[in-house]
């Protein structure tokens, strides 16, 4: 159950009491007639607050990716030594989270899409700065864009089968195999670091990786420059080897 903060404001009372619906009896539970009793609220407040439902939804997938931004950030590792490990436990989290609050991980994935919420694109720069970590050190086996969708897939597809499988079918195993999977779609089983695998590439996608997002010595037309051509090389010669 989730807990609501009484000496919150109206907004956030009217939120938190449409996420206890949500999670205690699925999407039908959360009218507009019924989170305003439960906010212990008028339904014109709501209306005034979220303009309509799809508004009040909008809000509560805000507030799910807020708490999953907090409890990611909470997992981060300064200085991770292992960056294919620490992908495995931010795959493992997002799984988990999505495993034991699947009526707001649906909402959220339906919002997210747009990717207009600002602790949505917080934790999409978190996945993104892992995928960049790894290729930073050589273990990332292509794309680093294509590398964050794969990972988003296998996570969100991970949620989706557990869920649409009945409980007696269930089997943890299919959570590690499709992790592992993942794993290997994306990384190498050693890193590369140097251009003697594959000409220039792969050290260009190293050097893509590492470089900061602040301009520093380069001008932004510079930086954006180098990029470009750091990005051809790196795709030069095709898909890098395993």
């Amino acid at each position: 159950m989730v807990t609501r903060d009484s000496t919150g404001g109206p907004r956030r009372r009217i939120v938190e009491a449409a996420v206890e619906l949500l999670e205690n009896g699925g999407p039908d539970a959360v009218s507009t007639r019924a989170v305003a009793a439960a906010a212990g609220m008028q339904p014109p407040a709501i209306y005034r607050l979220f303009g309509d439902k799809d508004g009040l939804l909008e809000a509560v997938a805000e507030h799910g990716y807020a708490q999953f931004l907090e409890r990611k950030r909470a997992q981060l590792d300064p200085d991770p030594q292992d960056p294919v490990e620490e992908l495995r436990r931010g795959w493992d989290m997002v799984v988990e989270f999505g495993i034991s609050r699947p009526e707001l991980f649906a909402v959220m994935n339906r919002a997210g899409g747009r990717g207009t919420d600002a602790a949505h694109r917080a934790g999409l720069e978190i996945l993104h700065g892992r995928v960049r970590r790894l290729a930073a050190e050589g273990w990332l086996r292509g794309d680093e864009e294509l590398a964050a969708q794969i990972i988003q897939a296998t996570g969100q597809g991970a949620v989706i089968t557990w869920h649409s499988t009945p409980a007696d079918r269930r089997d943890p195993e299919l959570l590690t195999v499709l992790r592992e999977s993942m794993i290997a779609a994306v990384t190498r089983a050693e890193p590369v670091v140097t251009a003697s695998e594959s000409g220039p590439s792969a050290a260009a996608r190293a050097l893509r990786a590492a470089l900061p997002d602040e301009a520093g010595v380069l001008s932004d037309a510079e930086q954006r420059l180098l990029r470009e051509w750091l990005t051809r090389l790196a795709a030069d010669g095709g898909a890098p080897g395993a």
